[in-house]
This record gives C-alpha cells, sequence and structure tokens, in this order.
C-alpha cells in the first residue's frame, strides 16, 4: 500500500495542528497555538485549550490544504493523535478526525502523540534507521527509546522521567526567575549572556537512563531564594540551569547509543529547540562518531505534519485502521505507534 494523502491532525495541548503526508513527504501543514491566551496563567489552562482547539480546528486543516494545493477529497486516510495529552482537547481533535474520515469514507488511525515526536524527523532526514535511539524532551515528556521499526515493532523505554519533565523544570523555574511563558524559549533567552559555570546546579540520576528534574527545579528556586536580599543574576541562573538539563540529557542519550551499539541519535520535541541542547549533543555525538539527527525547529514542537508521518508509515506497512468507535486515552504509555488494539495486532503480525 501507499501513495495515499495522509491528513494528520494533532491536538493533545494548547497547539492545532494538521498536517499532509505522502509516501514520506510534507505536503504541507498548519498550526495554530492558544500560547497566548495561557500566558497570563503561567501554563496550559484545559478549558481554554479545549476552546481554542474547537475554533483553530477546520481553520488549520484548509490552510494545510491551500498549502498542499489539495482538495478535502484528495484525502486518503486520516490519522490523529488519541494520547496522551489533555482529555478535552484529545477528544476535539478525535471528533473532528472521525467526521472526517467517516465523510469520506477512509480510514482512520488512532497515533501516540509521542511516536509523532519521533516520525518528525523522518520528513526531514528521511526513514529512521533501524536501530536508532530516540531522545523525546518536551513540556511534559522525557523519554529515551530504542526505536526499531516505527509502524510495526515495539518501543523499548531505556529511560523515562520520574517527576518533571525537562520542559516542565524549565517552565517553572523561569516563573521564579521572573521570566515569561513559555519558560524553555525565555531560558534559552536569558541564558545567551550568562556564565554557564556560575551555579553548580545537581546533575540528577547520574547512574541511570531514566530523568528527574524536580530536585534541579527546586535547587534553582533555592538558589534564586537566597539572592533575595539582591538583584538575581537571571542570565547566569538560566545559563546554569540550561547548561545543567543539557548535559544531562545528552550524557544519558549519548552513554545509551555506546552501550547498545547504535549509531544514529534522534533529539526530538519541544526542548530540541534548545539552542544549548542542540551543541552540546553535536559535540558529543561528533566525539562518540555517533550521527545526530534533530527535526527543524518548526517540526519540533507540536504539529499536525508529525501525526501525518505516522499515519504515512501505518497505511505503507498494511496496518488495520481503528474502529470508528475508538476513543482517547489522555495518559497512554508508549508501546507501539498506533493507540488501537486493532492496528498493533496486524502490524506486529505483518
Amino acid at each position: 500500500m501507499g501513495s495515499a494523502v495522509v491528513l494528520g491532525i494533532e491536538s493533545s495541548c494548547d497547539e492545532t495542528g494538521a498536517g499532509l503526508v505522502r509516501d514520506g513527504r510534507l505536503l504541507g501543514h498548519a498550526v495554530a497555538s492558544s500560547m497566548d491566551e495561557h500566558a497570563r496563567f503561567g501554563g496550559v489552562v484545559p478549558e481554554i485549550a479545549s476552546r481554542a482547539h474547537l475554533h483553530a480546528l477546520r481553520p488549520v486543516v484548509r490552510q494545510a490544504l491551500e498549502q498542499a494545493g489539495l482538495r478535502l477529497a484528495d484525502i486518503g486516510a486520516v490519522a490523529v493523535t488519541t494520547g496522551p495529552g489533555l482529555s478535552g482537547a484529545l477528544q476535539v481533535g478525535l471528533a473532528g478526525a472521525k467526521g472526517i474520515a467517516y465523510a469520506l469514507g477512509v480510514p482512520l488511525y488512532g497515533v501516540h502523540h509521542l511516536a509523532g515526536h519521533v516520525a518528525a524527523d523522518t520528513l526531514e532526514h528521511g526513514p529512521l534507521p533501524d536501530p536508532c535511539m530516540v531522545l523525546i524532551v518536551s513540556g511534559g515528556h522525557t523519554s529515551l527509546l530504542l526505536v526499531r521499526d516505527l509502524a510495526r515493532a515495539p518501543i523499548t523505554h531505556l529511560g523515562d522521567t520520574l517527576d518533571d519533565a525537562a520542559g516542565e523544570c524549565f517552565d517553572k523555574v523561569a516563573r521564579v526567575f521572573g521570566l515569561p511563558y513559555p519558560g524553555g524559549p525565555a531560558i534559552d533567552r536569558a541564558a545567551r549572556t550568562g556564565d554557564p559555570r556560575a551555579v553548580s546546579f545537581p546533575r540528577p540520576l547520574p547512574g541511570s537512563y531514566d530523568f528527574s528534574f524536580s530536585g534541579l527545579k527546586t535547587a534553582a528556586a533555592r538558589w534564586a531564594e537566597g539572592h533575595a536580599e539582591r538583584e538575581l543574576p537571571v542570565a547566569d541562573g538560566a545559563a546554569s540551569l540550561q547548561e545543567a538539563v543539557a548535559d544531562v540529557l545528552t550524557r544519558k542519550a549519548v552513554a545509551a547509543c555506546v552501550e547498545h551499539g547504535v549509531g544514529t541519535l534522534v533529539v526530538v520535541g519541544g526542548v530540541a529547540a534548545n539552542s544549548r541542547m542542540r551543541s552540546l549533543a553535536e559535540e558529543r555525538c561528533r566525539a562518540a562518531g555517533i550521527e545526530l539527527r534533530v527535526p527543524p525547529l518548526r517540526l519540533c514542537t507540536d504539529n499536525g505534519a508529525m501525526i501525518a508521518a505516522v499515519g504515512d508509515l501505518l497505511v505503507r506497512a498494511g496496518a488495520a485502521p481503528a474502529p470508528l468507535d475508538v476513543s482517547i486515552d489522555p495518559s497512554a504509555p508508549l508501546e507501539y505507534a498506533a493507540l488501537h488494539p486493532v492496528a498493533m495486532g496486524k502490524a506486529v503480525a505483518a
């Protein structure tokens, strides 16, 4: 199977995304963000996100189609994020995807959000090597994965976050430092003029592939409290925090590649956009003789193209589509790219 145009819909958090992919090639995509509406609350408000998705879904699908020079009737399959994510937000995307798939009489695929981040890299750099190591770093997730055939094979977790994810740590510390939301880009900007060695923040769980950023967040808050009587050197704090996060993430990812004899590291997710994270990963991969793949910035944050990329892989692998009564799973574990047993069973047997 192949050559079907796959529409991907992503609505797990505060971005509404639509993307169109055929045979591994991105044809068009559009994203609407409700981030500005959440900024005054210092984080994502689920009800606001859900309402924003309702308003944005049709326009982003239309924009993606216009960019690709296609019509709704050209769509041959629909893929949608069914988990993990905010329950109400996921429901909006799934309802829209079901409506389109049902109206067009085309197959529907329920996709795991994190598998989407992994597949995003294929749109820029081609098929993923088998095996490859994938480091996912985003606002809600930090995972180190051994990936083989993304459409067919189970995904092996070598390490996951035990508490705060890396992006969550940036958001929370940025608030303590008096920086705006979202915290990742704000920390990155502030760090440019700072000294990354100014503060010796801890490097959590050094002997494990799991991640923990709660203690680092607390250490940064304590450091800030210690400056209550004098001006806080925000640039030094931001640079030191960013260095600690990038050091932990890249050190563990490269060590996992070496231990498992894997020659390619793929870094994906919103925090992959961090400048220090990218430069340190490049440096350490070069030293270890490992190929580093990082998607372009526009594909690092949540978008519909990455979901379409997974749908495209599932279609080409001959995976069975989801039943039309497929539902969301807001806390779905990442085991397979497809989030419905029918598709998994067929894909594994294929």
